[in-house]
C-alpha cells in the first residue's frame, strides 16, 4: 500500500519594518506589484480599527473599553480589480483612515495588547496562504519572526516629515513641518518604547536608510535582497 503523502506549499514572507514616515507601505507596494506577491497592509488594518475608536468616541488610554471595542471590530483586506480594500465591519474605508487624527489614534491604540493580538492572527493567516511582502513595525519581531527576508527601513526625522509635508501638501492640506517633526518623534517614542512588541530591528533584518535614497532605489535594493535570498 503507498502512502500518500501531503503537499506542503511554501511561500515567501517579506517582511519589512521601520517607524513612522520611513516609506513602508509606498516601498511595500511596489515591491509587490513586482514580485508577485500580496501587499498586507498592516498600518491600514490598525488605523481601521482606529477609525472605530474615534467615531465610538473611545479614549486610547481606555483599556477596559478598548478590549470590548474588539470583541465588535471585524477588519479584513480584500482585492478587487488589483486594488486592496480595507473592510471595516463591511465598509470599504480606504478613503477614511489616511488622515493624521487617525493616524494618531492608531499609533495610541496600538499599544493595547487586544488591538495587536486581533490583527496579528489575521497577518499570519495570510502569510500561510500566499506569498506577501507585509510591513509595519513588528512583522519581522513579532508578526513573521520566521520570515524569509527581514527589512528594517528607517530614514532621519527631518526626512520623514519632510516627506509627510510634501504628502500632505501636493493633497492641498496645510500643515507645520515643525509640528509633523514632533509628531513623527512622539510616534517614535511610543512605538519603541511599549511593553508589547515594541519596534526595533529584528537581529536577522538588514538595515536600510533611505535619508539619501529614492524610492526605485531602495526597490531595487530590496528585490536585489530577495533574489539573493531566493537563489539558496
Amino acid at each position: 500500500m503507498i502512502e500518500r503523502q501531503e503537499i506542503v506549499m511554501s511561500y515567501f514572507n517579506l517582511a519589512i519594518d521601520g517607524p513612522a514616515g520611513a516609506g513602508k507601505s509606498t516601498i511595500a507596494k511596489k515591491i509587490a506589484k513586482q514580485l508577485g506577491f500580496i501587499y498586507v497592509d498592516t498600518g491600514a488594518m490598525y488605523r481601521a480599527m482606529a477609525l472605530y475608536f474615534l467615531r465610538n468616541k473611545i479614549d486610547a488610554t481606555d483599556s477596559g473599553a478598548i478590549e470590548k471595542a474588539c470583541q465588535k471590530v471585524d477588519v479584513t483586506i480584500e482585492y478587487r480589480n488589483g486594488e486592496q480594500l480595507v473592510i471595516l465591519n463591511g465598509e470599504n474605508v480606504n478613503g477614511l483612515i489616511r488622515t493624521e487624527e487617525v493616524g494618531n489614534m492608531a499609533s495610541a491604540s496600538s499599544v493595547n495588547k487586544a488591538v495587536r493580538m486581533k490583527l496579528v492572527e489575521l497577518q499570519q493567516s495570510l502569510a500561510k496562504k500566499a506569498d506577501v511582502v507585509m510591513d509595519g513595525r513588528d512583522i519581522g519581531t513579532y508578526v513573521l519572526p520566521d520570515a524569509d527576508l527581514k527589512i528594517y527601513l528607517t530614514a532621519s526625522t527631518q526626512e520623514r516629515a519632510r516627506r509627510r509635508w510634501l504628502e500632505l501638501k501636493e493633497k492641498g492640506i496645510t500643515a507645520n513641518l515643525e509640528e509633523i517633526e514632533k509628531d513623527i518623534t512622539s510616534r517614535d517614542h511610543r512605538d519603541m518604547t511599549r511593553e508589547f512588541a515594541p519596534l526595533r530591528q529584528a537581529e536577522d533584518a538588514v538595515y536600510l536608510d533611505s535619508s539619501d535614497l529614492s524610492i526605485d532605489e531602495v526597490v531595487a535594493k530590496i528585490v536585489s535582497l530577495y533574489e539573493g535570498v531566493n537563489k539558496k
